[in-house]
């Protein structure tokens, strides 16, 4: 195997990676922020591409940037069905059995595979790579698509600012203080309803985001919903439930246990992300960084 040939693997694994620390971000500030395991998060992503798709193939969107708008108000709009699932099924659910939590988050992922199969019809969709971002660049030999790199980018800049918000916002030291002791930060004066809504809305905006940017390199389905959730719900548990970084670290290991597949055994690529999680949790049973939401 040449170097490019496999420098440009290791990129596409960091591509994979930036995708599912996107998703699994959402799956993990969820959990450590409000206690809840939410099965339905992968409908945020798929919500997120086919909003996408639709908003790509009006007749009125040729003559705008709409890629790029749709960066912004699709996020927002997956946020506002976000916001009415916290309300109405899972507010009551906080401090519950997690039973009861899964089977709630269960049915609200088949609940919006039933929309969305409804509104956008069982075919795939396809959308185009933006223009400014098309074509490929030269690295040490290879080519590698500029998209790609975009979401690298998008990837780096959401745990930017993640960490910024959660370390450096009095925001962010709510909700680290909600996983202490949410009680007392009532007893302060905080909304805490409110909080946990503001936090579940967050975790709708990251997923939707994926969608967006995943988009134009794949195919839209209802079946994004289950297909992104079994590597996220990975990435979470390989990083420590609660931990950004961790996530981040997660993210990275299971693109690169991918890439080692695809590499070395294609036919078992998909076993070897499950090897890389009984690796991590024998030497680390709560995850490499697992130690409450930061």
């Amino acid at each position: 195997m040449t170097s490019d040939i496999l420098l440009t693997q290791i990129l596409s694994g960091l591509t994979s990676a930036s995708l599912l620390f996107l998703v699994a971000t959402g799956l993990t500030l969820l959990f450590g922020a409000l206690q809840i395991i939410n099965i339905a998060h992968g409908s945020f992503y798929m919500l997120g591409a086919f909003i996408l798709a639709s908003m790509l193939g009006s007749s009125w969107a040729a003559s705008l940037p709409m890629f790029w708008i749709a960066l912004v108000v699709v996020p927002l709009v997956v946020a506002a069905v976000g916001v009415v699932m916290e309300v109405l099924v899972l507010r009551p659910l906080y401090g519950k059995e997690h039973l009861l939590q899964l089977l709630a988050t269960f049915g609200l992922l088949y609940l919006c595979n039933g929309v969305a199969l409804k509104i956008w019809g069982g075919e795939f969709r396809s959308v185009s790579i933006p223009a400014v971002l098309g074509g490929r660049f030269q690295f040490f030999g290879g080519t590698f698509p500029v998209y790609n790199l975009f979401i690298m980018g998008v990837a780096v800049t959401v745990g930017l600012f993640l960490w910024w918000l959660l370390q450096r916002t009095q925001l962010g030291w709510r909700i680290r203080a909600a996983v202490e002791d949410r009680e007392m930060l009532a007893v302060a004066g905080v909304n805490v309803r409110m909080l946990f809504t503001g936090v579940f809305a967050l975790g709708a905006v990251l997923a939707a985001i994926a969608g967006v940017v995943v988009g134009p390199i794949g195919s839209i389905t209802t079946g994004l919903s289950t297909q992104i959730l079994v590597e996220a719900f990975i990435v979470v548990v390989i990083g420590g439930l609660g931990s950004i970084p961790g996530a981040a670290v997660g993210a990275i290991i299971i693109g690169m246990a991918e890439t080692a597949g695809v590499l070395w055994m294609p036919e078992f690529a998909s076993a070897f992300i499950y090897v890389a999680m009984i690796l991590v949790l024998a030497l680390r049973p709560s995850g490499l960084m697992g130690a409450g939401i930061r």
